[in-house]
């Protein structure tokens, strides 16, 4: 008769590792939720906080090193370095493509240096993993907005006051859409 024996340390491991990741992910998901849910009743002082705290939460990729990445990618954008930028974020991208603040920065990175179809698809694929992302990648100044129909660029931005009434940008191009 054989015996199999199954080693449980790899398995128990892989199961430990999978519940560290998942709880603090879905402790983060809950807190967005409830900043979400302040952020529609906020007054202009207290909203600009909360999306202060929801661009830390959004930051916070869980690797230090991705952390790293995203950091240099977005002072490389500062520095209108959109070349070291879009290697940094492509980087990013590479080695954590669930995060959508990689793709984000990438979409940034890629519409300032004119390259619209690919910043398009990188933006889809933050969408994609944040479909509340309602940040910069809306500003006329990242030009995605660019050779698109008025009506889809003021579509969007209805779609950002429905999460965040008090977002200026958003604001003025509701207003300019009413007068």
């Amino acid at each position: 008769m054989s015996t199999f024996r199954i080693n449980l340390k790899p398995v128990v491991a892989a199961a430990a590792l999978a519940v560290g990741i998942s709880a603090p992910l879905a402790a983060q998901e809950a807190g967005l939720d409830e900043l979400f849910a302040r952020l529609k009743t906020a007054d202009a002082v207290d909203a600009a906080r909360i999306d202060r705290e929801i661009g830390m939460a959004w930051s916070q990729s869980g690797s230090p090193a991705m952390d790293l990445l995203l950091k240099r990618g977005r002072k490389a954008l500062e520095a209108e370095d959109y070349a070291a930028a879009i290697e940094h974020f492509t980087a990013l991208t590479d080695h954590a493509p669930d995060f959508a603040e990689g793709w984000n920065g990438l979409a940034q990175g890629l519409a300032l240096t004119g390259r619209l179809g690919p910043a398009v698809e990188a933006l889809e694929q933050a969408l994609l993993l944040n479909p509340r992302q309602y940040g910069g990648d809306l500003r006329p100044r990242h030009g995605l907005r660019a050779g698109r129909p008025a009506g889809l660029a003021y579509d969007a931005y209805r779609l950002v006051l429905d999460l965040y009434p008090q977002h200026e940008e958003a604001q003025q191009s509701e207003a300019a859409r009413a007068g």
